[in-house]
């Protein structure tokens, strides 16, 4: 199947719309972006947010730009439809019982790629995922729980494995998925220290992984609403641009059979 030409404006045939899902007795809402000009389903890419779930619809203009690019696009929920972090706080507040409980957020994630596999629009059996900041840690899970995906893309996410528990997914055996990391060398919060655990992790469990890492660049280094220098989080224009570039290329060879 040929693809747009990577970076490529979406088209004005681009459309989105709501996705209502559940798990666990929590309504979900997703938002899928797709062409409605395409005549067969297409490859999906999941979009996890980061620990605010963005109220400036960061996810979904990233859903639609991955629309232009021939995938159609989905925008996944973990905190709860019309659930939104209005400040550090309250991300924090929604994001911890996630961290905490690893289980819990597999389970959460595994609801939404199903909401998206059964969409008329995507093709089940060529689907990715890529993730912001917690969103990264998110589709990082994905891989190690082998979802069934062809790879994950995390951007400033964080690399904390799972605890070993009872019952979970991430625990041992080889790791289907490819995965990327795009990662920001100065990012305090995953310092570079934390890089040989994630190395040696994705090694011992044979993973096709890699790690692209930019200089002078710290956390959050793809959202502009981070632009106060100094700070643990800023927006960086090179790095934003180079990691969509290296994403663009990781997906057309996901999916080029």
């Amino acid at each position: 199947m040929l693809l747009a030409p990577r970076g490529a404006v979406p088209p004005m045939t681009a459309r989105i719309r709501s996705i209502d899902y559940e798990h666990d007795g929590h309504a979900l809402r997703g938002e899928l972006a797709w062409d409605d000009a395409w005549t067969e389903p297409r490859p999906c890419v999941v979009v996890v947010h980061d620990a605010m779930k963005s109220t400036q619809g960061f996810e979904e203009e990233r859903a639609v730009t991955l629309a232009g690019m021939g995938y159609a696009g989905f925008a996944l929920d973990v905190y709860g439809a019309d659930v939104n972090g209005a400040d550090e706080a309250e991300a924090f507040r929604l994001m911890s019982p996630f961290q905490t409980d690893r289980l819990h957020l597999q389970a959460r994630l595994r609801a939404g790629l199903e909401a998206a596999r059964a969409l008329p629009e995507v093709d089940g059996e060529r689907m990715a995922a890529i993730g912001y900041c917690f969103g990264g840690l998110c589709v990082l899970d994905l891989a190690r729980m082998n979802a069934d995906l062809a790879g994950v893309a995390s951007f400033h996410g964080l690399l904390t494995p799972p605890g070993i528990a009872p019952g979970s997914d991430a625990v041992a055996g080889p790791i289907a998925p490819r995965v990327l990391v795009l990662h920001g060398w100065d990012d305090p919060y995953v310092p570079p220290e934390a890089i040989p655990a994630f190395a040696a992790e994705m090694s011992a469990r044979d993973a096709d992984w890699q790690l692209v890492a930019y200089g002078r660049t710290v956390h959050a280094f793809t959202n502009a609403r981070y632009h106060e220098p100094g700070g643990a989080a800023l927006f960086s224009p090179s790095a934003s641009r180079r990691s969509w570039q290296v994403l663009a290329d990781f997906l057309e060879e996901l999916f080029a059979a």
